[in-house]
């Protein structure tokens, strides 16, 4: 009898750019400057007697906020992983739960890509592909902008030469 680590699913081959942690830091850092304004501003009006509760509640959020700024882009750069073949798309992602995704090609519909304000900075971009599946696109998450352009046009490629209406 095999071991259930044979039987598992394996890694996709590519890793993100390695600018995808200074990205997610960066927005990490926005969404707790955001954060914390709004907790200040709350445990500012409100009346002393409430301050005794939510002070702590407060710390427990900005701390798990710094958590997010640290620990979150490093483990999310380790385990978010792409590979696209001639038969198949491959997205694996997840920090705290691990998602893996495989379309086949012959199932795609649409091929997009985006480039936040942000992710422009950091020349990365996201390709999302749509397939015909219940379950949604699937999205290859910061990759090269140059990388990116050419997985999109290899997909543009490849499904083009499939034909029927990818149902």
């Amino acid at each position: 009898m095999q071991g259930m680590e044979q039987l598992g699913l394996r890694e996709p081959a590519h890793q993100v750019s390695p600018r995808a942690i200074n990205y997610w830091v960066v927005n990490g850092l926005i969404s707790g400057v955001i954060t914390w304004a709004i907790l200040f501003a709350i445990y500012w009006f409100v009346p002393d007697s409430w301050g005794r509760w939510l002070g702590p509640l407060f710390i427990l959020i900005m701390a798990a906020n710094l958590i997010d700024v640290t620990l979150e882009p490093i483990i999310r750069y380790r385990r978010t992983r792409w590979e696209v073949t001639g038969e198949k798309v491959f997205a694996q992602t997840g920090w705290l739960s691990r998602d893996q995704r495989i379309a086949p090609l012959s199932r795609v519909q649409t091929v997009d890509t985006h480039r936040g304000a942000i992710m422009r900075l950091y020349r990365l971009a996201n390709v999302t592909v749509t397939t015909a599946s219940a379950a949604g696109p699937i999205t290859l998450k910061c990759l090269d902008t140059d990388v990116a352009d050419r997985v999109t046009a290899e997909l543009a490629r490849i499904t083009g030469q499939t034909t029927g209406d990818a149902t």
